[in-house]
């Protein structure tokens, strides 16, 4: 080998001997102030990006409890109006009711007056029987006659009994169906009442989900406002360096 290869490579390694250790002192030496301002400002940018995506994160979040509050909403008043078109609906059920339950004691009444007149009609008869038996025999004309009015009585009073034993189940139905129609009246308004509750919650949720929503939009602006603001200052620092 030639005295001018080894000359040239014994060069190149001093050479590269002093490289290495120009970069091991320049790791080793302290950062000066303006790279310690940028390694700050990269620092605050990172994590005005990490709060930025946080926040719109938040806000978006918030948006769709809005939205589930505002159907929730919509819901609630929907029920509202049906529990009231059912209170309406159940109350003249009731009316109905209290109607027939009238016009059931009125035939009621009735009924029983024909039942009371048959029957004062049947012991007239009998007596008039007993009479006519007595007065021109068992067979006679008068007799039979009166024998055919008192089973027509007894037929007539039977009848009005059983208008009677009808009106009474009627009555008793109606009573029944009245009842009913009152439990679920107050049934309706219990439902009502509830909803009317749950309004009122799902518009104070709906209150304060906007109220989150706005916060964190503010949060979102201030945030935007710091992440351009650190980025000037990266652009200052580093013209400055």
């Amino acid at each position: 080998m030639s005295t001018t290869g080894v000359f040239r490579r014994f060069t190149l390694g001093i050479a590269f001997a002093g490289l290495i250790s120009g970069v091991t002192m320049a790791q080793t030496q302290d950062p000066t102030p303006q790279q310690q301002d940028i390694r700050q400002d990269k620092k605050d940018i990172r994590q005005d990006k990490k709060d930025l995506k946080q926040d719109r994160k938040d806000r978006n979040a918030d948006q769709r409890d809005i939205n589930q509050d505002k159907r929730d909403v919509r819901s609630d008043r929907k029920d509202i109006r049906q529990d009231n078109r059912d209170i309406r609906s159940d109350r003249q059920d009731v009316h109905q009711d209290n109607k027939d339950i009238r016009t059931d004691k009125r035939d009621l009444n009735k009924d029983r007056a024909d039942h009371n007149a048959d029957q004062r009609d049947i012991n007239h008869d009998k007596r008039e029987l007993a009479r006519d038996d007595a007065k021109y025999g068992v067979n006679s004309s008068q007799a039979q006659a009166d024998r055919k009015d008192l089973h027509q009585d007894r037929v007539d009073r039977n009848k009005d009994q059983r208008d009677i034993n009808k009106d009474k189940r009627d009555l008793n139905q109606d009573r029944k169906d009245r009842n009913q129609d009152v439990r679920d009246v107050n049934a309706d308004r219990k439902d009502r009442n509830q909803d009317v509750k749950d309004l009122h919650n799902d518009t104070k949720d709906l209150r304060a989900d906007r109220k989150d929503r706005n916060k964190d939009q503010k949060d979102i602006n201030k945030d935007k406002k710091d992440l351009h603001k650190d980025r000037a200052d990266l652009r200052k620092d580093r013209k400055h360096k």
